[in-house]
């Protein structure tokens, strides 16, 4: 059932209220004139009978023939409409009388009005003059029924009837103008409010409709279509934003974890460096107050070389994996035997794993396995593997490697142990810089938290993976390395050496600004039968060079009054130091440091701290072997 405020509604009864108010203006109208004229009819009309009636009696009142007057006053009988009539003399007084009913006589008034007419009481009046040759003789009077009543309720009558049929037949025609006019508009009200209550956008107006109506309905279906259309951007712009806003707050987590990592790093990092630094110390004062006891010098000899090699590595460690994350650092692709990987491997985690009591069970594959790597970085995984399960295996546990080759093309090498094992939740992170499994200030050996995170990088440089696998705390853990194995058997190449014998004394020129470092190189090297000349800073350098004429100088980079670059350049500018090799010793070891080395005219770059070892590798392997950019020992 529709409300009786429809659009059609409103519609008809605005037909109607039009029709309705022009029918009572044109009735009114009409009726004014109606009763207007009618009023005028009919005092022309009793004005005219009064008229004929004083000029037919003209001769009765001269002649005072009463009778004659009646019988012309009975003439009246055939206007049933006259009630009465009277004829009055000159002096007023009546002269003779006339009524349509005897039986209701009428009043008749004493003396005659003045000439004109009168309405009174439903009954209109008429006096006019009895004239001849412009005298008057006297007075015709008429009364006759005035039915203005009747006239006007009859007019009614036909008014209302001509206004109901008119209204019928407005409403007919209205009804027949709903179908191009209120249908679409009910439509468009029907859309509107679907689309207020169900918020779809998407709904339109099937009505069809033509002129300014159609229009009005093209113009919603665009509106509603332009409105869908921004509500489709507002909500992919309203996603765009959500997934955003979750990005960001997912980045920020990241940063306050990667904030809290990094403080937690920097903790380890000092605990890390002091641990061996405290042992280092002690060994300097027992060989300070030990002189001549030689077992004790050397007991904290060997603590102190052990020690320091324990600084180096952690420092080797963050310096590669600032090279891997600036993608600085390059890596070898020889054919390298998986035997040897593993040996050098042992051989440097072995002195931990011995310390901590471990036993370690190894199992290789009989016949000889090549990757395509570097022997020295691949090494650098398993040994940070082997450490790292030594680390978090309790005092006397196993550990084991194991590797073999699955379907011919892929190497799989197992480091396992029976310790403390990782939770669910860190499998996923263990692999994260500065992310350790156990972090508890009761573990002896923390680390740094970067051993796995290199290993996995230098894995992915290699073209392989890693990954981790436990049972949860407690059940030990396994770490996986995937490696393509190369299917050809390298050749063995011929290599040429060309090198001085052993023990050949050199001419060494040394340049740091360290006393203590310079000083105590010096020194070895004259044991060694060595002529050595120290400088503490460019200038002296340079101007000693030429006299000197070394075959080896090893120069420091951040030299005072002429840094080691500059210092290079103009060594080989001299004449006479053009088959000296020059090596940079500095603490600087990222790659563009390397190439500013190189550039300057370095042939060697070695980074401190700088062991004996690595300087007697280049005195032995002598200028054929050193050219620039060639890798050295701790480079």
């Amino acid at each position: 059932m529709r409300k009786p405020d429809t659009v059609r509604a409103k519609l008809i009864v605005m037909a109607l209220a039009t029709t309705f108010a022009a029918l009572v203006t044109m009735s009114a109208s009409m009726l004014i004139y109606d009763l207007t004229s009618f009023q005028q009819n009919w005092v022309d009309d009793l004005t005219t009978q009064a008229e004929i009636v004083a000029t037919v009696s003209v001769p009765a009142v001269s002649f005072n023939d009463p009778a004659a007057a009646r019988q012309n006053l009975a003439l009246l009988r055939v206007r049933p409409q006259i009630e009465a009539g009277a004829i009055y003399g000159t002096n007023g007084v009546m002269f003779a009388s006339y009524a349509q009913s005897m039986l209701d006589p009428p009043v008749f008034p004493p003396r005659p009005g003045p000439a004109g007419h009168a309405i009174e009481g439903g009954h209109m009046i008429v006096f006019h003059p009895i004239v001849e040759n412009g005298e008057r003789l006297g007075t015709v009077y008429l009364t006759a029924r005035y039915r203005l009543l009747d006239r006007l309720a009859s007019y009614a009558i036909i008014l209302g009837a001509v206004m109901l049929a008119s209204l019928l037949l407005a409403a007919m025609v209205a009804s027949r103008l709903r179908l191009g006019i209120t249908n679409p508009l009910e439509a468009v009200t029907d859309v509107a409010r679907a689309v207020m209550q169900q918020r779809d956008f998407s709904l339109r107006v099937r009505e069809r409709a033509s002129g300014e109506i159609g229009t009005l309905v093209d113009a919603f279906n665009n509106m509603l279509a332009e409105v869908e259309r921004r509500a489709h951007a507002l909500q992919e712009a309203n996603r765009t934003l959500e997934h955003e806003m979750t990005v960001r707050q997912g980045a920020e987590r990241a940063l306050l974890l990667a904030d809290r990592r990094k403080d937690e790093f920097l903790a380890t990092l000092a605990h890390e460096l002091r641990n061996p630094l405290a042992p280092i110390r002690t060994g300097l004062d027992i060989m300070r107050l030990n002189r001549n006891d030689p077992a004790a010098t050397e007991r904290a000899r060997a603590v102190m070389e052990r020690q320091l090699k324990q600084m180096v590595r952690l420092v080797d460690d963050l310096l590669d994996v600032s090279r891997i994350n600036t993608g600085k650092l390059t890596i070898r692709h020889d054919p390298v035997e998986l035997q040897a990987v593993v040996a050098n491997a042992l051989e440097i985690a072995r002195p931990f794993i011995d310390a901590q009591g471990h036993t370690i069970e190894v199992a290789l594959p009989r016949e000889p396995v090549h990757v395509l790597g570097d022997a020295t970085r691949l090494a650098q995984v398993l040994s940070n593997l082997l450490n790292n399960a030594a680390k978090y295996t309790d005092r006397g546990g196993h550990l084991a490697l194991a590797a073999a080759v699955e379907g011919d093309s892929q190497l799989h090498i197992r480091v396992t142990d029976n310790g403390i094992g990782i939770a669910p939740p860190m499998l996923g992170e263990i692999f994260d810089m500065f992310v350790q499994a156990d972090s508890s200030l009761e573990r002896t050996s923390a680390g740094l938290g970067v051993g796995l995170s290199l290993a996995r990088r230098l894995v992915e440089l290699h073209g392989g993976s890693i990954e981790a696998h436990s049972g949860g705390p407690g059940q030990g853990s396994e770490f996986v390395v995937t490696l393509p194995v190369l299917q050809t058997e390298p050749q063995a190449a011929a290599r040429e050496t060309d090198q001085p014998a052993q023990g050949t004394p050199y001419r060494i020129l040394l340049a740091d600004d360290n006393l203590d470092f310079v000083n105590a190189i010096g020194a070895l090297l004259r044991t060694l039968g060595h002529t050595v000349h120290i400088c503490h800073d460019g200038a002296q350098a340079l101007a000693a060079a030429e006299a000197f004429a070394p075959d080896f100088a090893f120069l420091d980079i951040g030299l005072p009054h002429l840094n080691g670059y500059d210092l290079a350049r103009a060594l080989r500018a001299l004449p006479g130091l053009q088959r000296t090799m020059l090596v940079a010793v500095t603490g600087w070891g990222q790659q563009k440091d390397r190439e500013l080395a190189f550039d300057a005219g370095f042939e060697a770059h070695l980074v401190k701290p700088v062991s004996v070892e690595q300087i007697l590798d280049i005195l032995a392997a002598g200028r054929h072997g050193m050219r620039a950019g060639a890798p050295v020992a701790g480079a």
